[in-house]
C-alpha cells in the first residue's frame, strides 16, 4: 500500500530536515521532552531527548473522536470486569493452568477476595491502545490493540510534546496544521488526587511504585509534580524498601517510612522478571492493605491479553452493560477479531487457521510491555511446539491490523535523519474512581501517539523501537 501523504512529504531537501531536527531537538529539552541515557539510567546529571518524530501525524478527526468516546465505556467495563469474581475466574482459568505470571496474580486475588476487600475506593489510570485500519474499501476503522491497566506510560512527555511540534510547524512555515492541547497529566493527576481525598487522611502520601533503572523518570516526575501543586503528597520507593520497613497496623493502614500510604500507584509489577519472591511478599501486603491501588490486583487481572480476547465473545459485553446497548455497540465497533486458543474445538480451528495463514494474525502472550507479540512464519513455529499441548493457552491470536502508511523522520540519539515509511499507534487515557459502588469520577484524560518505523513489527518507546509523536486532524 502506497504511504499516505505525511506533512514528511514535503520536505525532501536533506539540509532542511537537518536544520529542522536541530531546532527539534532543542525544542525537546526546553519544553522537558527527555529521558535519562541507557549508559547512566539512575542520574539526571546527562539527559538525553526522547525518541520523536519531527512531524505531527495526519489521523481523520472522527475516527480520533470515536476513540475518546469510548474511552469512558471502556472505564466502566474495566471496573465492572474486575469486580465479578466469577467471570474472572472462568475467563483465567485455562491461563493460570500453564502461565505461571498470571497464576501467581490470581493467587493474590483469591486470597484478598477471601479475605474481603480491604478499601471501598477504586483507582484507574488506564491506556486503550489502537491502530487505524486501512480495509480493502480504504475505508479508515479504529481497532483496538490492548488496554493497559498497569503502569500505562508516557502521559507526562505526551502532554509536553504539542508545544514542540508547534515550534517546528512555525519554523517549517507550516501554517494550516493544528496540534491539539494534551490533557493527560492534569487529569491523570486529578483522578489520584481525588482518590487520595476521600481516603481522608492529609498527612497520607502517594506512593510511587517504581524500578530500580529509570530511565522514564521525567514522565513520571511531571505526574508527581502536578500533584504536589495540589498539595498531595508523593513518595517514590521500590518494591525492596515495602519488603524491608513497609508494614500493615491492626486496621490495615499501609506504612512506610514513617509516612502513612493513600495510594499506591503502580509504575512497576507488571512483568515477570519484576518479581522476586520477597517482591510477591510485598505485593500481597500492599493489596491486603487499606490503601487505594492503582490498579488494584483485580484490575490488574482485568487487562490480561485473555481477558480483552473473552470479552470479544457474543453476548459478553452485554452481560457487563444489559441496558446499555450503545455503550455494547461503541465498544464492539473496536475489537478486532480474537481467538482462543485453548484445547478443544474452538481452539484447534484457530490454530489451523493461523498455521495456515499466519500472516494475517498476531500471536499474543499475557504480557505487557511492548516486544512480546510473535508475527509471521515465528507464530508457525511456536504453535508447532504447543499446539498438542495445553501451554497453547498461554497465548491469545487477533485479527492482524493493518494500518495506513505514513512518511516521516524519527529523531533518535545515534540514529540517521532520514524520511522513512512509519506507522502509528494511538492510545487514549481514561481515569476513574469509584467509592463503593457509586462511580465518583469517569474521565478521558488525554492521549498518546507512538509512531515506528515500518520495518517493526512490534516495540514501544521504552523499547526503543517507537517514537513519541503528535496526531493532527485531516
Amino acid at each position: 500500500m502506497a504511504c499516505s501523504l505525511g506533512l514528511g512529504e514535503k520536505f525532501t531537501d536533506g539540509a532542511l530536515l537537518e536544520q529542522l531536527a536541530l531546532v527539534a531537538k532543542d525544542a525537546a529539552a526546553l519544553h522537558g521532552v527527555i529521558m535519562r541515557t541507557k549508559e547512566d539510567p539512575n542520574s539526571s546529571e546527562v539527559v538525553n531527548y526522547a525518541p520523536f518524530t519531527l512531524f505531527p501525524t495526519p489521523i481523520p478527526k472522527p475516527v480520533f473522536e470515536q476513540a475518546r468516546l469510548v474511552q469512558k465505556d471502556f472505564n466502566l467495563l474495566v471496573d465492572m470486569v474486575s469486580r465479578d469474581s466469577t467471570f474472572l475466574e472462568q475467563a483465567l482459568a485455562s491461563t493460570i493452568i500453564v502461565d505461571n505470571f498470571t497464576a501467581r496474580l490470581f493467587k493474590i486475588y483469591r486470597h484478598v477476595l477471601q479475605e474481603g476487600a480491604s478499601s471501598p475506593i477504586n483507582l484507574g489510570l488506564n491506556r486503550s491502545d489502537y491502530m487505524l485500519h486501512c480495509g480493502e474499501n480504504g475505508i479508515t476503522s479504529l481497532k483496538q490493540i490492548e488496554i493497559n491497566t498497569i503502569a500505562a506510560s508516557f502521559g507526562g512527555l505526551a502532554s509536553q510534546l504539542p508545544a514542540v511540534h508547534r515550534h517546528i510547524l512555525k519554523v517549517a512555515g507550516i501554517h494550516d496544521v493544528h496540534v491539539m492541547e494534551n490533557t493527560t497529566v492534569a487529569v491523570l493527576a486529578h483522578g489520584i488526587e481525588k482518590a487520595w481525598s476521600i481516603y481522608g487522611s492529609d498527612r497520607a502520601v502517594v506512593m510511587f511504585l517504581v524500578e530500580e533503572t529509570q530511565m522514564n523518570i521525567f514522565d513520571q516526575r511531571l505526574l508527581e509534580h502536578e500533584l504536589w501543586n495540589q498539595n498531595v503528597p508523593v513518595i517514590r520507593r521500590k518494591f525492596e524498601d515495602v519488603t524491608e520497613k513497609g508494614y500493615l497496623d491492626g486496621e490495615k493502614r499501609l506504612f512506610l517510612d514513617g509516612h502513612e500510604v493513600a495510594v499506591v500507584y503502580y509504575r512497576y509489577g507488571y512483568m515477570p522478571q519484576q518479581y522476586t519472591e520477597k517482591n510477591w511478599e510485598a505485593r500481597l501486603m500492599m493489596e491486603r492493605s487499606r490503601a487505594v491501588k492503582c490498579p488494584d490486583i483485580a484490575g490488574h487481572l482485568a487487562g490480561t491479553k485473555k481477558v480483552q480476547q473473552e470479552l470479544s465473545r457474543p453476548g459478553i459485553l452485554e452481560r457487563f452493560f444489559p441496558d446499555n446497548p450503545d455503550a455494547v455497540s461503541r465498544i464492539r465497533s473496536t475489537f478486532a477479531g480474537l481467538y482462543s486458543l485453548d484445547q478443544g474445538d474452538e481452539g484447534d480451528r484457530a490454530l489451523a487457521m493461523a498455521l495456515r495463514d499466519p500472516d494475517m494474525f498476531v500471536l499474543k502472550p499475557q504480557r505487557e510491555g511492548g516486544g512480546n507479540n510473535i508475527y509471521g512464519e515465528e507464530i508457525c513455529h511456536v504453535l508447532n511446539e504447543v499446539k498438542d499441548r495445553p501451554e497453547r493457552s498461554v497465548y491469545i491470536l487477533m485479527d492482524k491490523i493493518t494500518p495506513l502508511p505514513i512518511s516521516n523522520c524519527i529523531l533518535r540519539r545515534g540514529s540517521p535523519l532520514k524520511l522513512q515509511t512509519c506507522l502509528s499507534e494511538l492510545g487514549i487515557f481514561g481515569v476513574y474512581v469509584r467509592q463503593g459502588t457509586e462511580m465518583v469520577l469517569n474521565e478521558c484524560a488525554g492521549h498518546l501517539l507512538r509512531t515506528k518505523s515500518s520495518e517493526f513489527a512490534d516495540g514501544g518507546v521504552a523499547a526503543g523501537v517507537a517514537a513519541l509523536d503528535n496526531p493532527y486532524f485531516t
